[in-house]
């Protein structure tokens, strides 16, 4: 059962829109209404802008090592609660248990990672021309923020946002997919719970569109944070632009994976399907387009649809699932377009290229081989279960192709050779990059993409730089 009741978060408050506006919220996997969703009024809107601003004036004075403790006892309720907030993640997502709880355990590890960081928002003293001055170079809040999240990773993608900006001492407006609004309600109470006064966090949903601009539009933050789309990001862009707003944005993907032939075949496969599969693929870092080398290629087709053809897919909430739905029936369309267009275009179907016959948003783990690189697989982002696999022949053909893409937000290598390794991880046009695992993100690392999939980082160091200003103080005795 449905357990979290959908409210916004507003000056300390949950409530219920304002005008009464809601529209449902559908469990991908059984396509039952499971709850309403609360669309947020320009009034409400308003009241968050005031009291995210009020608030501001505030949170930014307090100590970092008092922002420490109560982002500490934040990431403990997440933990604790991990189990509750776990199964309200799978119904609205999809996504196995077993991956919603790593998710939040991500989360608990990425709070308590910002708690500690920002002990740390270090500024200098830079030597003066002149023994009497003294100049420093202090850093502070950037200020007021906004934060736009992908339903994906509904839990992970509100944290780091939440997490970094009360690190710094920012204040943060979020607004979550309206797809799985649950999960960031639940972990917006872990926040406020712990201590987090009214104001320096709120949370409000609707339609996104609308939302945004309002938002974006007002003086009052200094600072945009999405996870989501290119073409979303590069619209919140033009809007921030109005008001010279920072941004950070992590945008989506296309993730080429280069497989030598003195790889690792077995180790390969296994790290490959689970990636692959992983969220149903449907995951900005996920591994998309396999350039596998000609000498290997026969041998890599075999295992990977072996291993491709025992996931098994259903219901999260089942014990033994590994794969769910599709977050909205429109995907599904989606991926029978690309699959048909490909074949059309010379591509072999090695498996799947259907939906499953059972109620919710089911697609087939889906194997393409000889993937012509004209086809539309290949050059937009499927997001969803399918791996799309063509050969190979040269180190510089296949680095050419894998950058062929506007997007650049991750890459894999396999390979036993380290030079060989090395140097495809420096030419290839990306802002992670894997070699022999696909773990291309933790709470301490720098996460994020160059091109078309975005820029600045979240996670690690630089993901609380990025709610933070430098300002520079000469001090000349007198």
């Amino acid at each position: 059962m449905y357990n979290e009741k959908l409210e916004f978060l507003i000056d300390g408050e949950w409530a219920a829109a304002s005008d009464g506006r809601s529209h449902p919220l559908i469990n991908p996997a059984t396509e039952e209404q499971i709850a309403a969703v609360p669309c947020a009024s320009a009034q409400d809107l308003d009241r968050a802008l005031e009291a995210s601003g009020r608030a501001f004036l505030r949170w930014k004075k307090t100590t970092a090592a008092f922002r420490w403790a109560v982002l500490s006892r934040a990431a403990d309720l997440i933990e604790a609660r991990k189990p509750m907030i776990a199964r309200t993640l799978t119904m609205e997502n999809g996504k196995s248990l077993r991956e919603a709880e790593g998710e939040l355990q991500f989360c608990a590890d990425a709070t308590r990672w910002y708690a500690e960081e920002g002990k740390r928002a270090y500024g200098r003293v830079i030597p003066a021309r002149s023994l009497d001055v003294r100049q420093t170079a202090l850093k502070e809040p950037v200020g007021p923020s906004l934060g736009f999240a992908a339903w994906n990773f509904p839990a992970g993608n509100v944290t780091l946002k939440i997490a970094a900006a009360l690190a710094a001492g920012c204040t943060i407006i979020v607004k979550p997919s309206d797809e799985t609004p649950g999960t960031a309600v639940a972990i917006g109470r872990c926040f406020h719970d712990a201590g987090v006064p009214g104001g320096a966090l709120n949370i409000v949903f609707g339609p996104s569109a609308p939302i945004s601009e309002h938002l974006i539009a007002s003086t009052i933050p200094k600072k945009v944070s999405l996870t989501g789309s290119t073409p979303v990001g590069k619209l919140l862009q033009k809007l921030a632009s109005e008001t010279l707003k920072r941004c950070t944005m992590e945008l989506g993907g296309h993730a080429p994976v280069i497989v030598f032939d003195d790889a690792d075949l077995d180790h390969t496969v296994n790290v490959l399907t689970a990636a692959k599969y992983r969220n149903a693929g449907q995951v900005c870092t996920s591994p998309t387009r396999f350039y596998v080398h000609e000498n290997v290629y026969e041998k890599f087709i075999d295992r990977f649809v072996e291993c491709s053809r025992k996931v098994v897919v259903g219901n999260g909430l089942e014990d033994g699932v590994q794969m769910g739905p599709l977050i909205t029936g429109r995907r599904l369309g989606m991926m029978d377009e690309l699959v048909q267009d490909a074949v059309s275009k010379g591509a072999r179907l090695a498996l799947g290229g259907e939906r499953i016959d059972r109620k919710g948003y089911f697609y087939a783990p889906t194997v393409l081989r000889d993937m012509p690189d004209g086809a539309r697989a290949m050059n937009e982002e499927p997001f969803g279960p399918m791996a799309l696999i063509t050969p190979f022949r040269s180190f510089d053909e296949v680095i050419s192709r894998a950058n062929s893409l506007p997007y650049g937000l991750a890459a894999y290598v396999f390979a036993r050779n380290g030079s060989v390794a090395t140097a495809a991880s420096e030419e290839l046009e990306a802002g992670v990059v894997g070699i022999n695992h696909t773990s291309v993100h933790e709470a301490e690392t720098p996460f994020g993409g160059v091109n078309e999939s975005g820029y600045g980082a979240e996670s690690g160091a630089e993901g609380l730089e990025a709610y933070l200003r430098t300002k520079m103080v000469t001090d000349k005795r007198i």
